[in-house]
């Protein structure tokens, strides 16, 4: 790997008042560490923190925050920390409206520093399905973890169901837009 020339190896490092000086190696990674922080756009200032529970969801492909490996997982206390939404719509899996309480797809992206196209979804039974990555930005898609105010079940589509608020915006209201939503969701792959 080449170096930038202004990281090349320093022959001597004068302290600079503020205790004693790191050795060249250490100084160089502490300079990267701080460059990668303030010149990436989008980085986040901390890491993503490691599942202390169960694994729910996984975020891989394009990301920079990963977590486990190349990889961002969430376990259902990191999803809930984020921002938590819920809206009311009609959907065709079930008769009546009912409420999806969840994070924003965007945040969960955000959080796993995700950058891409395309996004696949994968379910529990293998369903797979692609929906474009700016579809997170337009519209308020939640990756609903709670559907009227209770935890969703394997059997209830759960426990994480990618849903798009039908009933805000008629243009969403259309098979494209249904199959995208994604129930029994186990993984995100960002290409």
């Amino acid at each position: 790997m080449a170096r930038a020339p202004h990281l090349q190896a320093e022959p001597h490092v004068q302290p600079c008042g503020h205790g004693p000086a790191l050795p060249s190696p250490q100084r160089r990674l502490a300079v990267l560490g701080l460059l990668a922080g303030a010149v990436l756009p989008g980085r986040a200032a901390t890491s993503l923190a490691a599942p202390k529970g169960p694994v729910i969801l996984v975020v891989s492909g394009q990301v920079r925050q990963p977590n486990m490996g190349p990889d961002a997982a969430f376990d259902m206390a990191m999803l809930a920390s984020l921002p938590q939404h819920s809206f009311t719509t009609r959907t065709p899996w079930f008769p009546d409206a009912n409420k999806f309480s969840g994070p924003l797809l965007r945040d969960v992206l955000a959080a796993a520093g995700a950058q891409g196209d395309t996004l696949r979804a994968i379910a529990l039974n293998d369903y797979r399905v692609d929906l474009p990555f700016d579809d997170a930005k337009r519209h308020d898609v939640m990756l609903a973890r709670l559907l009227d105010d209770k935890p969703m079940l394997v059997r209830d589509k759960g426990p994480l169901f990618i849903i798009y608020p039908f009933d805000s915006n008629a243009a969403l209201r259309n098979a494209v837009y249904y199959s995208r939503c994604a129930w029994q969701l186990k993984r995100i792959e960002v290409q």
